[in-house]
């Protein structure tokens, strides 16, 4: 598969799990009032969000980098962020494997802003930034559904009885 293809098919398949991610937030209204489900919520969401956005600038200009290297430094600086965050909320209450290396988030993140920062690194791994980020957008993914089977398989009074 050429890069644009798989780009095109990533933003694609992204959009839609924040669609299906929509719908399984719209069936809970419980996880809304509560502000740590909330932000958990909130962070699959962008799990989401994030490789779908920086697909689709993969996809607008090949000729300019500029382009696909800011938006996925930004994205992937937002990414970091947001999960340093819920790190820090999820601490001492995290329970499955992806709950519990959330930090694998952060480094993938830390890849990707890398890559746009210095496209030229994945040289030393015998590919192009764009192979390389594109092998980390799929470890996002994989890292993001993870992350939003454990949330949803949680009962109701687990997540609000460790945030008392």
């Amino acid at each position: 598969m050429d890069l644009s293809g798989f780009y095109s098919l990533m933003a694609v398949t992204c959009f839609t799990l924040v669609g299906l991610w929509w719908t399984v937030i719209e069936r809970h209204p419980r996880w809304k009032a509560d502000p740590l489900r909330r932000r958990l919520a909130g962070g699959v969401y962008l799990s989401f969000l994030l490789p779908g956005l920086m697909s689709t600038f993969a996809q607008v200009d090949a000729g300019n980098p500029l382009i696909w290297r800011s938006s996925f430094t930004v994205a992937a600086v937002v990414g970091m962020a947001n999960t340093v965050r819920l790190i820090g909320v999820d601490r001492g209450t995290a329970r499955g494997p992806f709950r519990r290396s959330r930090w694998l988030v952060v480094v993938v993140y830390a890849v990707i802003a890398v890559l746009g920062l210095f496209p030229g690194i994945a040289s030393v791994v015998g590919g192009t930034a764009l192979q390389a980020a594109s092998i980390a957008l799929i470890l996002l993914i994989v890292l993001a559904h993870g992350l939003a089977w454990e949330f949803m398989m949680e009962s109701d009074d687990t997540t609000t009885k460790a945030s008392d």
